[in-house]
């Protein structure tokens, strides 16, 4: 168990790790279910899940499957979504009901998602009553509310106990979270009134009365708002936890900063998977699921490439005139493709922070415009001297340099009225955002290139 020690303040990973999971896969070999439960009990949860995340699906069916191993549900928590999915396939309904069991509502929930409906519906039937009502209630909500989030153990009092009628509380009943920050404060209709830091209570005289020393409640959250809006009220606030409310705003959950660092954490990766036209893929997926998750985008690139090839086509005779054009077209396209995606992220992320609002849309707009002027300027000239120095043609190096400048303000004032006019429409801009950006300066580019080709050596 040395090896085990020595790790167990360290991030686990595939390089660091290599002969521990080589030991791991032997003793899987071996049958050795105690030096295996022992050892992934004395890493930290997420460290245990890396490290069955790195086995072979093979050598990973093998452990699951070895008799008087249990996985444990913290473990299994950390694992990501694909892994998880494997492993159903092998837990009995009985197996997932346990699990389930012994986790909080939230990350129960998670895990409850991932199953598909008829064996869902099997693992509820398995539950005690209680958690299954609230985890029906809990899936009646949209996905991505807070109410999918939010876990439905936390601490809440009466407005008039004391101090001590709450440390009492608190000692003897075994239904409360292991882990809190706040206690909330309710009135006679279980509404939240206010909070009071736990750390608090143990500093009061007994006899202290809790809505003296309670901070009044400020936000709130509905259950159904949107995970990511949820996640801008709690930096907005800096909260480190909030109560959540029904329709006629009750208590019934409570949302916690881990909650919230795992969503920033999704909603960041998402964003960025969806610009690359890739949604939600894992890197544990199959080749089969990820081909098929790739094809729709690429597919649709290959239909605005056609596009932009047909506007290609109505210069041929311009073309044949100057070789030299077909030469430089790649770069006008490129440079207005690339200007085009460095204002789509920054614009992006502006709206998913809120940093973009109808109150400084026009300056923003503006701001793009006077880029893509310097930029544009500033690269037609270095392009204009690499042309003039490469083919010694005066109108090439014009073409070139009037080219460039519009290309670079298209791309501009693209990259920010696309994915604003796609969320306008209620479409997530992160999806379709890049395909149009790239396609409408692929296709200025050209037109404007090939266009003021057509009008120097035709008129």
């Amino acid at each position: 168990m040395v090896l085990v020690k020595k790790i167990k303040d360290r991030k686990v990973n595939v390089d660091f790790n290599k002969e521990f999971i080589r030991v791991i896969n032997e003793k899987i070999r071996n049958q050795d279910t105690d030096f295996l439960a022992k050892s992934l009990k004395e890493l930290l949860p997420a460290d245990s899940a890396d490290i069955i995340e790195n086995l072979s699906p093979e050598n990973r069916s093998k452990l699951i499957e070895l008799e008087g191993f249990n996985i444990d549900p913290e473990i299994f928590v950390e694992l990501n979504e694909s892994i998880q999915t494997e492993i159903f396939l092998l837990l009995s309904v009985e197996s997932i009901a346990s699990l389930l069991k012994k986790l909080e509502s939230d990350n129960a929930l998670k895990i409850l998602e991932n199953l598909d409906q008829s064996k869902k519906e099997t693992v509820l039937n398995r539950l005690p009553p209680k958690d299954r009502f609230l985890l029906e209630e809990a899936l009646s909500y949209p996905e991505d509310t807070a109410a999918r989030i939010m876990q439905r153990e936390f601490t809440a009092i009466p407005s008039n106990w004391s101090v001590g009628q709450t440390i009492d509380y608190l000692r003897e009943n075994k239904e409360l979270p292991d882990e809190f920050l706040e206690i909330f404060i309710v009135d006679s209709d279980f509404k939240p009134i206010g909070t009071v830091p736990s750390s608090k209570v143990l500093r009061m005289a007994r006899e202290t009365k809790m809505n003296l020393i309670m901070r009044e409640m400020q936000v709130l959250i509905p259950v159904n708002m949107d995970q990511e809006e949820v996640g801008h009220t709690f930096e907005n606030y800096n909260l480190t936890s909030a109560g959540v409310v029904n329709k006629n705003n009750k208590l019934v959950g409570m949302i916690t900063s881990d909650d919230i660092l795992t969503v920033v954490k999704e909603e960041a990766e998402e964003d960025v998977l969806r610009l690359a036209g890739v949604g939600d893929e894992e890197i544990t997926d199959s080749i089969l699921r990820k081909t098929k998750r790739r094809f729709n985008w690429l597919l649709l690139n290959l239909f605005t490439a056609l596009l932009a090839t047909w506007v290609i086509s109505k210069f041929g005779a311009t073309i044949e005139q100057m070789v030299a054009l077909a030469f430089l077209m790649p770069i006008v396209a490129s440079m207005g493709g690339n200007a085009g995606m460095q204002t789509l992220a920054v614009t992006v992320r502006a709206i998913a922070t809120k940093e973009l609002s109808s109150e400084n849309f026009n300056k923003i707009v503006s701001k793009e415009f006077v880029i893509g002027i310097l930029n544009g300027i500033i690269f037609a000239i270095i392009a204009g001297i690499v042309v003039q120095l490469w083919f010694r043609e005066i109108n090439l190096t014009v073409i070139i340099a009037v080219s460039m400048i519009l290309n670079m303000i298209v791309a501009g004032l693209f990259g920010i009225l696309v994915p604003v006019s796609l969320k306008k429409f209620n479409i997530d801009p992160a999806i379709a955002s890049s395909v149009f950006v790239t396609t409408i300066t692929d296709v200025i580019g050209f037109l404007s290139f090939l266009g003021i080709g057509s009008y120097f050596y035709y008129s």
